[in-house]
């Protein structure tokens, strides 16, 4: 008889968990009978490049799917769009869901559960904040409604709250649009998962592109207009014209639901698992992507690190372990890369005041090179 394998979220995390669990267990004489919910449109698509169809360097959702619901159908994965997991029983195991379009309930039961959930951006707790045209953007979807508002309301004035990864992106995508474009940032310098002074290239960066860049400036509220549209960010004792407002403050695990099952949860708000990605003290349970804790290989130490190459591969190693083989997710070193305009920006391992707060000694190095041989036509400083 079939085991069933009932997978919440069809991204990264889910579909690679799916997908491998199915080729695993073909090796190992298993069957699987794989039901994956996904609420949303989409599957297996690269959220990270949201801020490139939103500035029209890619034209349409379709460049960014990986495997659409219908690929993974014929490959005997039972994908179930628009589908949402509203509860989840862990000692019945089952799962309650509503049919997004018509609202009809039902129970997916499981032998075994993967939840891949995501992660939902960070809205602040301030006034306002809850006035239309204020987007947060993390799926396909979201990208879908920040479109939808450019293309009906022709707005002119954006504000993009926070210089993280997705706000210098974004930033970069309205001007791409012919909007003005402010940043305001709480830290010193845009995108803080870099040390200041590379922080600071960025910020020049910014302002080369025309973009008005605050930092040290926190939100305080935003101001809407009489139809509840949002008409203005407060910061720093200034209202910022706004047309349409995109939050780029970061994300926070969507474990609502897990923690609602009663699932371990960690002092970042991620689901903890083991190296083989299973639940901690939950043996048909397993979780993989922006919903759980990884443990940082370089301050030896839990950690939340949202990005979809380490969804891929907690996937990955998921599904070879549901499925009856053996593998390990060793961890992450925070490597990421990113642009904005023409200066490119890549960061791994430990900022200066990771190692401070790790209470270890460190060594700081500036190198200047070139990015080709000096002589050579077009060499830029590096």
């Amino acid at each position: 008889m079939a085991e069933r394998v009932v997978v919440i979220g069809g991204d990264a995390g889910g579909m690679s968990a799916a997908s491998q669990a199915l080729r695993t267990a073909k090796k190992h004489g298993r069957t699987l009978e794989i039901v994956v919910l996904e609420r949303g449109h989409w599957t297996s698509y690269s959220a990270c490049g949201i801020p490139y169809w939103t500035a029209g360097i890619v034209d349409g959702p379709d460049e960014l799917v990986a495997r659409t619901p219908e690929e993974h159908r014929k490959r005997g994965i039972d994908v179930r769009m628009r589908t949402e997991a509203v509860r989840i029983d862990i000692d019945r195991r089952a799962v309650d869901v509503v049919e997004q379009e018509s609202g009809k309930r039902g129970k997916v039961e499981f032998d075994q559960l993967v939840i891949a959930t995501g992660a939902e951006p960070i809205r602040p707790d301030v006034p306002g904040v809850d006035s239309s045209g204020i987007h947060g953007v993390q799926t396909l979807d979201d990208g879908a409604a920040l479109l939808d508002r450019l293309e009906k309301d022709d707005p002119k004035r954006a504000v993009i709250v926070g210089g993280g990864y997705i706000g210098i992106e974004m930033a970069e995508a309205m001007v791409h649009r012919g909007l003005d474009v402010t940043v305001i940032d709480k830290a010193a310098e845009p995108m803080s998962s870099l040390d200041p002074d590379l922080g600071r290239q960025v910020h020049e960066a910014m302002e080369g592109m025309g973009i008005e860049v605050e930092t040290d400036t926190p939100v305080e509220g935003f101001e809407a207009a009489d139809n509840g549209a949002v008409q203005a960010v407060v910061a720093g004792g200034r209202a910022y014209p706004a047309d349409i407002v995109v939050l780029g403050i970061g994300v926070h695990p969507a474990t609502s639901l897990a923690k609602q099952a009663g699932l371990p949860i960690g002092e970042h708000g991620g689901l903890r698992v083991d190296d083989r990605l299973q639940v901690e003290l939950h043996d048909a349970t397993w979780a993989a992507g922006d919903c759980v804790e990884s443990f940082d290989r370089v301050a030896r130490a839990l950690a939340h690190v949202p990005l979809g190459t380490h969804a891929n591969k907690q996937g990955r190693v998921l599904g070879t372990n549901l499925a009856g083989g053996e593998a390990v997710f060793a961890g992450v070193v925070r490597t990421a890369i990113s642009k904005v305009c023409d200066l490119e920006v890549a960061r791994t391992g430990m900022r200066e005041k990771d190692a401070r707060r790790a209470g270890l000694d460190f060594v700081t190095a500036t190198i200047e090179s070139t990015t080709r041989a000096g002589y050579f036509p077009g060499a830029q400083p590096m």
